[in-house]
């Protein structure tokens, strides 16, 4: 009886700790009263970050099985302008390249975007040495369960993500929507390896050009998603960041901040020519100087009123990425109340979550939808092309 009653406590304390969470939560209403949810789109932010090395094809197969709608691929160019799906271009943190001796003379320093960077960059490689590393943990101080995967998943490219996509929605019997990110898309036009360009032309030949396909494109940089909007029908989704401003505008003399862009006239400028804004999720709850949560703003209803939707990054588990009052204990990478993080953007009224746990997405839009309501997002439909097909 003694052990059946510890067992009970294990189970009952840490939900007593979510309800006073979730109470505490800004703006947050009781599931009863909170409008249905369940057309909020789960991004598995790079795959399943949280469970395996990111922007691996474990990542990206377990995301979409714990129920991610799109999944995310971050690109970068090889030396022979073949587009890869790496964070950054700079691969020391999520590939064994250190390791291997035959590569050690290309460690190097390039200005990346006006910071001085250190290490090997995937455009000073090929796809046949790229594909001869293999990924590692970004984060292992953090997610060092994830390290045991170190070594096994190669680098993906673009195609092979799209392919993989393809593949998956075929085993679940639903869309799966790629969201690729062109990164640092100034710096690689100065260096002659453009993102764009064989970006669309990858999206054309897979028969994905589409309003309501099976792609949509985000960039922190304006003129990168400008010259998408020239050559593809697909929705763009403008990245915001917490400071400062998009490169390509530094690179233009243009003073216009993040925090600009978020005004309402900021907004109207970005309803020309996108579709989606992807603030951090501290734009919509900001927090305090001392890690709690402070007063909601204003920026989901502008941007509903600028006709725009909204997705907010990145959604993590660990105590270290949660408010305050939703750590639990004083490890920092112990897991705290995410699902009651998750509730409160819900309740301010977001359209996506960029996630790093889908599972715990999925599970609280099940929370704030109808019971078997949801549905795939109405702006894909099915019918993706087999693989190999125009």
């Amino acid at each position: 009886m003694r052990k059946i009653a510890a067992v009970t406590m294990a189970i009952v304390t840490p939900l007593a700790g979510a309800g006073a969470a979730q109470a505490a939560a800004p703006s947050a209403a009781g599931a009863e009263s909170a409008p249905d949810r369940s057309q909020v789109i789960v991004i598995g932010h790079r795959g399943s970050a949280g469970h395996r090395p990111e922007h691996t094809q474990g990542s990206y197969e377990l995301g979409v099985a714990l129920g991610a709608d799109w999944i995310e691929p971050d690109l970068v160019p090889t030396k022979d302008h073949v587009l890869v799906a790496r964070h950054e271009n700079e691969i020391s943190g999520t590939t064994d390249v250190s390791l291997r001796p035959e590569f050690a003379a290309r460690r190097t320093t390039k200005v990346i975007d006006g910071r001085n960077v250190t290490g090997w960059f995937t455009e000073d490689f090929t796809l046949a040495e790229l594909k001869t590393l293999r990924a590692v943990e970004r984060l292992p101080s953090i997610r060092q369960r994830n390290t045991v995967y170190n070594g096994y998943y190669q680098v993906l490219t673009f195609q092979e993500v799209i392919d993989l996509a393809k593949r998956l929605s075929r085993q679940y019997g639903r869309q799966v929507g790629v969201f690729p990110e062109t990164k640092h898309p100034t710096y690689f036009r100065s260096i002659g390896l453009p993102l764009e360009e064989p970006m669309i032309e990858t999206v054309k030949r897979n028969g994905l050009d589409r309003q309501k396909g099976a792609v949509v494109v985000q960039s922190f940089e304006p003129s990168s998603l400008k010259r998408v909007a020239k050559e593809l029908r697909v929705p763009l989704w403008q990245a915001l960041g917490t400071t400062g401003q998009p490169y390509d505008l530094t690179a233009a003399g243009d003073p216009t901040t993040y925090a600009d862009m978020m005004k309402p006239e900021g907004l109207a400028k970005i309803a020309e020519y996108a579709q989606w804004i992807g603030p951090d999720k501290s734009s919509v709850l900001p927090l305090n100087a001392d890690g709690s949560w402070g007063t909601p703003t204003t920026l989901v209803s502008d941007t509903h009123k600028a006709g725009l939707k909204i997705g907010v990054y990145t959604f993590r588990s660990e105590n270290q990425y949660l408010p305050l009052q939703l750590r639990r204990g004083q490890v920092p990478t112990d897991h705290g109340d995410a699902l009651a993080e998750y509730r409160a953007h819900l309740d301010q009224g977001v359209d996506a979550f960029v996630t790093d746990y889908p599972d715990a997405a999925v599970l609280a839009r099940a929370e704030r939808g109808k019971p078997g309501k949801h549905v795939q997002p109405q702006q894909f439909d099915n019918g993706l092309p087999e693989e190999g097909q125009a």
